[in-house]
């Protein structure tokens, strides 16, 4: 009887009987997950793309396993008691709610009907030479066959996620595909799928999760140009400055760029190629437009955005106000 092999990367079905020394490609080491990028600590490759990252190939052969890996270790969980000295312990202190001060109390707000006007590029030389040995590795990469000629080769993986099967000839395609049509989410320390939410904590487990939607197997990726994705993003602010960083990798000067006036900021990065991240801001404060500018790095954008005055904004942006038109829809939704 057939059993399942519980190797990181593997996933596949083995007879133990007949499980040789090199039967099994997998990945001896741990998932690792940094700055939007994806891959395993064994071996370099790094991808953003999460079904890219389920299909990197092991890179170490060995025996099949149907032992799970070790789950890492948990921090110990104090008691009540134990919370409550580590609490008295802690210095006592006075609280005081600071309330931010209203938006535009000595300027007027202007209006957000402004014309837009593009913000200057700032390229880093760490960002020039990333793109220069990208260009020269591409140039150097040989063409993929499958690619011009639409063959699929065996032992290709289905792109779908959550799918473990590979192509084994065309009566492959007659199989029933089983993969997950939502997107991998890691919260708390628990890993699941969006479209089927069965949560658990070790890694090997969620990737082996069977899939809950039902189709044909994906071989090739279509190329359908630069695809919108998220993106990770935060904001800092000084006195007299508010810093917008999207940690975007190897963003395209030719193809990015921040359209502004003093209360608005449109964003388009392009980066990795063909991945694309946008965004529209309606700024809680008010900027200087002449004194703004963009930053681009290997590793990042920053947007430096001038307060037009020197006041500490409550957030980034404006919050959404609620016209009388607006409550009349709800409420008649509501009666719905």
């Amino acid at each position: 009887m057939s059993v399942l092999c519980y190797n990181r990367g593997c996933g596949q079905r083995y007879d133990p009987e007949s499980n040789n020394e090199d039967l099994c490609t997998h990945h001896p080491g741990v998932p690792v997950f940094h700055d939007a990028l994806k891959g395993w600590s064994c071996c370099k490759r790094r991808t953003t793309d999460f079904s890219d990252f389920l299909s990197i190939a092991g890179c170490t052969k060995g025996p099949h396993s149907n032992e799970k890996p070790p789950e890492p270790v948990k921090p110990e969980v104090k008691t009540t008691s134990e919370k409550k000295e580590l609490a008295d312990l802690k210095p006592k202190f006075n609280e005081h709610i600071i309330q931010a001060p209203k938006p535009f109390e000595s300027i007027k707000r202007p209006s957000p009907d402004e014309p837009l006007v593009r913000l200057q590029l700032k390229v880093s030389a760490s960002l020039k030479q990333a793109l220069e040995k990208l260009r020269l590795s591409t140039e150097n990469e040989p063409e993929a066959a499958e690619e011009d000629t639409g063959e699929i080769k065996a032992g290709t993986p289905c792109k779908n996620a959550g799918c473990l099967k590979t192509f084994a000839g065309p009566q492959t395609n007659e199989e029933i595909c089983r993969y997950h049509a939502g997107v991998p989410i890691f919260h708390e320390g628990m890993k699941y799928w969006s479209c089927c939410k069965r949560k658990t904590s070790d890694f090997n487990t969620f990737l082996s999760q069977e899939g809950c939607s039902a189709g044909s197997h994906l071989w090739i990726k279509k190329d359908d140009g630069k695809k919108v994705v998220p993106c990770r993003h935060d904001w800092h602010q000084t006195g007299g400055a508010v810093t917008i960083s999207i940690y975007a990798k190897n963003s395209m000067p030719e193809l990015s760029f921040v359209d502004a006036n003093r209360t608005l900021v449109n964003i388009q990065i392009v980066f990795d190629g063909e991945k694309e991240f946008q965004q529209n801001l309606k700024l809680w404060g008010v900027i200087d437009v002449q004194k703004s500018y963009v930053t681009l790095t290997a590793t990042k954008v920053e947007i430096f955005l001038k307060k037009a005055e020197p006041m500490s904004w409550a957030r980034l942006e404006l919050p959404q106000t609620v016209t009388p038109e607006t409550k009349e829809s709800a409420a008649s939704d509501g009666q719905e």
